[in-house]
Formats: structure tokens, sequence, C-alpha cells
């Protein structure tokens, strides 16, 4: 029996990438999961697949989280399809980057709406919902440390914005034994950010390991989180970026 045996967990965007890793992590660990995807139903049903070959359950549910009513909507089916609600993953997200100057304001409203906005209605959703030793753990970046250049400015500017949210989230829900963090990954080799991408010697130099990480990097760290021995976590981050903001 795995650490998370009994516990049902919602992953935002956990249709590749990070997500994925994730979904998977936590059904190895014991939960039930269910996954949000926006388009790529194809990449979700394999995700659910190995969950489910694997002896786990997983629930697919299709929702664009740029839309207020999503975050209600897939907490919801959540509760009602597994029967409860004990962690939920913020992960969904856009990597974007780009001149200050060119930065359109469509694109501004849609990085902030689903890298903010819905990471806050999901989790208040959820809050509703969790009883005592739930968890909130939201997928932010490394540029809440360090911002190595130019380009970065939206981008930074919407991930820490989940610092103050994960502070604000521990102090509101402490009292019910639901704790808040943020896990801050460096570079991961992603179809987002892949290993051998035109700025990946860039990304390999500014880290202390000097290599790009593994989207199972990230996801061991939100297990740990999630289980018995991130009981005594909240409101602070954990930078799994191999040394970026050292």
């Amino acid at each position: 029996m795995g650490e998370l045996t009994g516990k049902v967990a919602l992953v935002t965007g956990g249709s590749r990438g990070i997500g994925a890793a994730v979904a998977r992590r936590l059904a190895a660990e014991g939960a039930a999961v269910a996954l949000t995807y926006r388009r790529e139903a194809d990449r979700a049903r394999a995700v659910a697949g190995e969950i489910e070959a694997a002896g786990g359950r997983a629930v697919l549910i299709q929702a664009d989280l740029a839309e207020p009513s999503a975050a209600e909507r897939v907490v919801e089916q959540t509760v009602r399809e597994l029967g409860r609600i004990d962690v939920l993953v913020n992960n969904a997200g856009f990597l974007t980057h780009g001149p200050l100057a060119e930065v359109p304001a469509e694109e501004v409203d849609r990085v902030l709406a689903v890298d903010v906005r819905s990471v806050f209605l999901t989790a208040q959703a959820a809050a509703r919902r969790m009883a005592a030793g739930g968890r909130i753990i939201s997928i932010g970046s490394c540029f809440n440390g360090r911002v190595p250049g130019a380009g970065f400015v939206l981008q930074a500017m919407a991930k820490s914005a989940l610092v103050g949210l994960t502070r604000g989230l521990a102090r509101e829900l402490g009292p019910r034994g639901i704790t808040a963090t943020v896990v801050d990954p460096g570079p991961i080799d992603t179809d987002m950010n892949p290993a051998d991408g035109e700025s990946a010697d860039d990304q390999r130099g500014l880290t202390a390991l000097g290599r790009y990480g593994e989207a199972e990097d990230i996801a061991a760290a939100v297990a740990y989180l999630a289980g018995p021995g991130g009981r005594y976590v909240t409101g602070t981050g954990l930078a799994v970026d191999g040394g970026y903001t050292a």
C-alpha cells in the first residue's frame, strides 16, 4: 500500500509533462486521481490508461480553466465521481516569454486567468470540501526566486503571485489542518521546454548541476508534500531547480 492509499487527488493540466508525471506518481502512491485537460484528449486518455493498467483509478475532466466557472465544476465532478478530495495540485499554466513591448493585452489576460485566477478559484472550491489533512500544492517556477534576463516579465509576475497565494492559504486554512505549498521547478525536460531546445544550453548553464531535470523530479516533490512527510510543511515553497536559484 502506498502512502496515499484511500486519498483522492485532483491534478489540473494532467495530460502531459509535469502534470502527467504528477498524476502517475500520486496514483502509484495509492491515490485515486482526477486530471483535467483542455484539448489533448488522446494524451489524457493515455495517462489515465497507464494509471488504470497499473491498478489505479483515474477520472478525466475536460475543462478550460480560463473560464471562471471551470474551477467549481472540476472540483465538484472530482468529488461526485471519486467521493472526496484530499489533494489539489494546481499545475495547469502557460510558459510564455517575449519582449515587454510586444506582449499583447490578450496574452496577459489569458496567462493571468489560467496561472493565477484559476489557481485561486480551484483552491477556493477544493478548500470548501477538504477535511483536516488536505493539501493544496501549486506548481510555480524558478522565476519566483530569480529572473535571469529579459523577456519573462509576464511569466515571472504570474508565477510569483502563487507565493503570496500560498502564504495566505496557509494562514487561512491552517486552523482546519489543511496545508498549502508551492513547488518551483527549474528547467525541466518537457515538450514545453525541451532539453534540446533553442535556449537549453543557456538554461543548463544557469543551474548548479549543469543539466535539466525531469518531470518525475517534480512529481517526487509533490508526492512528498502530499504524503505524511509533508504534514508539517505549509506556507512555503520547495525549489526543485538543480540549483538555479542558488
